[in-house]
């Protein structure tokens, strides 16, 4: 069975521009990817949670913020590997110069014996819709898409 995320997609309106928020993971393995290396705060759903439900609980883990609705669908993606990821709009505000994330532990170096902290979210920033598209995962911009359509509407 393919593992289940969940995200929320937050936005504001800069005029008659939408801007999202988007976060970069930690650690070492991303630390010089730029470009399409930047995700929706997002992350794995506990055994039995409601999806929406857990991504509220990984958006205030990866940033150290609550977010509040009201929470507009999104649908679900489907990201390389099969990881199935459900996500929400939002419409709000969040400082990245504020974002405290949580941390997680990873051998390193390899090899080494030596578990390291890294946080899971090293920064976070506003994007233009369009410099979203390049910023994120690939299997992520149909989020994007599906937002401008949601906002012309």
């Amino acid at each position: 069975m393919p593992k289940e995320s969940a995200g929320i997609l937050l936005y504001r309106m800069r005029g008659a521009q939408a801007e999202v928020f988007l976060v970069h993971p930690g650690g070492p393995y991303w630390a010089k990817k730029d470009i399409a290396g930047w995700s929706i705060p997002k992350g794995e759903l506990a055994e039995g949670e409601e999806p929406l439900a857990g991504a509220e609980r990984e958006f205030r883990e990866e940033t150290g913020h609550a977010v509040t609705g009201p929470f507009v669908p999104l649908g679900t993606i489907k990201q390389t590997g099969g990881k199935q990821v459900h996500a929400w709009a939002a419409e709000g505000e969040c400082d990245p110069a504020t974002v405290v994330s949580n941390t997680f532990e990873l051998e390193w170096p390899p090899h080494s014996g030596q578990r390291v902290a890294f946080p899971e979210i090293d920064r976070a920033a506003w994007f233009s819709l369009d410099e979203a598209k390049v910023k994120l995962h690939k299997g992520q911009v149909e989020l994007i898409e599906r937002l401008q359509t949601l906002l012309q509407g």
